[in-house]
């Protein structure tokens, strides 16, 4: 079963064929933050990797605050007033643009994904206070330079911009080309810009089976890395206080974050 979307009201038009038979990543993420947007497929084997490792549940809702967190940080700390939020995923609450902009209202945020599921929600997205700016692209992580070219529609590469990439570098099966990818999109913003970065890690034996029950599903694979290999990310760049750490563990609120050993780590660095 597939199911036909057409999204036209968000300054492009489009047709795609979703796929309802095969778990999905965004789809499942969703369903492990409370969202509403999945399926049937994305709950059974949500459910049974819930049964192999119920820590994956802490790692989606503790990566969730960390989001907010870090975005609260550099609006709030740093002054930071342009996001760009590569592999946006379904909206839930709390997105980067809800955040930045309740901190400065002014605040631009441009999210980038080329999911037919996620453009099928755009809109949900397209919102934004009468000071700031709010946009959705349709590109590719695989195309840096497009995306930067694209983005510049709305933001100003001249000024500082934190780049967020939560949760989706998995999706690049190959390491080293991960870094480069990042390498490629830091480079086209100024000093100043910051990289916020948070992913799952092979830290368990239970997340390594979680992983490759995912992977086995029939969705499109992830990878989980080390932590050497998430840090690795931030080469050349000042990492910010604590550095590279569980998620829960980046600048906690002072109520703290619940679960703690969870596997994913994180980190923000800036750019000299």
């Amino acid at each position: 079963m597939s199911e036909d979307i057409t999204q036209d009201r968000s300054g492009f038009a489009t047709r795609a064929r979703i796929d309802t038979t095969k778990p999905h990543s965004a789809r499942f993420w969703n369903y492990f933050v409370g969202g509403k947007d999945h399926y049937k497929v994305d709950r059974e084997i949500g459910d049974q990797i819930k049964g192999i490792f119920p820590g994956l549940v802490d790692v989606a809702h503790t990566s969730r605050r960390f989001l907010g967190r870090a975005v609260r940080y550099l609006a709030g700390e740093q002054g930071v007033r342009q996001f760009l939020d590569v592999g946006t995923g379904l909206p839930t609450a709390d997105n980067t643009h809800e955040v930045a902009q309740r901190v400065a209202p002014d605040s631009r945020i441009v999210y980038v994904d080329n999911d037919p599921i996620v453009l099928a929600h755009a809109n949900a997205l397209l919102t934004s206070t009468p000071e700031g700016r709010t946009a959705y692209l349709d590109a590719d992580l695989y195309d840096p330079e497009a995306v930067l070219r694209a983005a510049a529609g709305t933001l100003d590469l001249s000024r500082p911009v934190a780049l967020m990439i939560l949760n989706t570098l998995g999706h690049v099966s190959d390491y080293e080309q991960a870094r480069d990818l990042v390498r490629r999109l830091m480079a086209g913003l100024p000093s100043g810009s910051h990289l916020v970065i948070s992913d799952s890690t092979a830290t368990s034996e239970g997340m390594i089976a979680a992983s490759a029950a995912y992977n086995s599903s029939g969705a499109v694979p992830y990878h989980v890395r080390s932590v050497e290999e998430i840090a690795g990310f931030f080469d050349g760049l000042e990492l910010v206080k604590p550095g590279v750490v569980r998620v829960p563990q980046w600048r906690p609120d002072e109520d703290g974050d619940g679960a703690t050993a969870v596997d994913a780590y994180c980190g923000v660095g800036r750019k000299p």
